[in-house]
């Protein structure tokens, strides 16, 4: 039995007369049981339901993408349009204007990580999987370093390895004795502080929105189960988790664009010489 449906089961449960109340979703959401473990290299592997959704998404963006591209024609059908939508709003928007003029070149890159964010958060309202694969801290962190591995690469490729250091902790114009405490700030936030925030911005806001879901949507059952008064605020449970559900649509859209331009900006400073 997954997480969602042991909280539902719960709260189904809980006696109509008092009993022990509400019981409100918690961490447990986050950490559903194993579906198959094993061992690789002596590492040990767990499949859970969120991965299972993390491939599935992967898989229809893939064959979206497909589709979209296989039979590319001068007048588009539907779904061409609405891939190259997609790409050009990434192309233009992102890598021309944010990255530069030197970033068409990162445009697919670029495109393939917003269309793969935005696959998975898409799942947060999908009936049967309700829950983004990035609302598990784990999956944004693995993106944010590797964004962060190619930031560092493409900073050293373009300007060398001793210009590209030495302008991120010795910046150009600052008075050599500030650098005591400039260099500190700049070694943290160049190294540390952008992977972590790229990663953290996208969890929490995943996280707070599935959290907020569950919430509405289990305390409308219990609120619809009591035979006394309470049983009025279900259907205003009942609505918020309908207006929930169009608001996490936005933030779907909203932090899967936020990530890849956050990505397009640490490209342009890698890029230019001067930070």
């Amino acid at each position: 039995m997954t997480s969602s449906a042991h909280t539902l089961g719960t709260v189904l449960a809980v006696d109509s007369g008092g009993g022990d109340g509400f019981q409100a979703p918690g961490l447990g959401e986050f950490y559903p049981e194993t579906v198959a473990e094993f061992s690789l290299l002596g590492v040990d592997f767990a499949i859970t339901r969120i991965t299972i959704i993390l491939w599935i998404a992967t898989a229809l963006m893939l064959a979206f993408v497909i589709a979209a591209s296989r039979k590319a024609q001068i007048v588009p059908g539907k779904l061409q349009f609405i891939g190259e939508s997609g790409y050009s709003l990434v192309r233009d928007g992102i890598a021309r204007d944010v990255v530069g003029p030197k970033g068409i070149p990162f445009a697919p890159f670029l495109a393939s990580l917003f269309f793969f964010i935005l696959a998975n958060n898409f799942m947060a309202i999908v009936p049967f999987a309700q829950i983004s694969p990035m609302s598990k801290f784990a999956f944004p962190l693995v993106l944010a370093a590797f964004c962060w591995v190619l930031y560092i690469y493409i900073g050293i490729r373009e300007q060398g390895a001793g210009k590209y250091f030495k302008d991120i902790l010795f910046l150009p114009g600052v008075p050599k004795p500030m650098y005591i405490l400039v260099t500190p700030i700049e070694l943290l936030q160049n190294f540390v502080v952008r992977p972590f925030t790229l990663a953290v911005r996208l969890f929490a806001n995943m996280f707070a929105g599935h959290m907020l879901l569950v919430v509405f949507s289990l305390g409308a059952v219990y609120l619809f189960g009591r035979d006394n008064f309470s049983v009025i605020f279900g259907p205003v449970s009942a609505l918020m988790a309908i207006v929930m559900t169009f608001f996490e649509l936005l933030v779907i859209f909203l932090q899967a664009y936020v990530f890849t331009v956050l990505m397009g900006t640490y490209l342009n400073g890698s890029i230019e010489a001067d930070h």
